[in-house]
């Protein structure tokens, strides 16, 4: 769990930022996310692995995702104020992931994991998607990465 505490503690002292000035939106987003890496600490515990960096990246991804899925919904049901909460939370948890890649540096991503891994065909795919989580954890949209490799090995 080495790993696992620089994330921790960040989010620790970004909390305790925001409690001393009161910032009651800002903390509860904090607090949700502790008790998500908590809960992902735990599971592993039990299953006798560690959290990885990985990990944690991914559980923040789902975190945002999630909520954008939520926002859009209230959006769409005229509760604007609920929407906006989504929003706020969406803010704080994107600030403990690393910036997204653009497209051209995703392109780049794949083409050296596909001369990495020696992929030549779509039934490759499955090794340089791995490589690419392995090599970029949380700094790319996987799906858009996939479909990326699918036209590479394809054409």
């Amino acid at each position: 769990m080495a790993e696992a505490a620089p994330l921790r503690d960040a989010v620790t002292a970004q909390m305790k930022q925001a409690m001393k000035s009161g910032d009651k939106a800002r903390v509860s987003a904090l607090r949700l996310i502790m008790a998500a890496l908590k809960d992902r600490e735990i599971e592993a515990r039990g299953a006798g692995k560690v959290v990885s960096r990985a990990d944690e990246l991914a559980l923040l991804n789902k975190m945002v995702k999630s909520r954008l899925e939520s926002a859009a919904i209230y959006e769409k049901a005229g509760r604007a104020e609920l929407a906006a909460q989504e929003n706020a939370e969406v803010a704080v948890v994107s600030e403990f992931l690393p910036r997204q890649m653009d497209a051209a540096a995703m392109t780049a991503a794949v083409r050296e994991a596909v001369a990495a891994t020696g992929a030549t065909s779509v039934k490759d795919m499955g090794k340089v998607v791995n490589a690419l989580k392995q090599a970029h954890p949380g700094e790319m949209d996987f799906a858009k990465a996939s479909a990326i490799v699918r036209s590479m090995l394809a054409g």
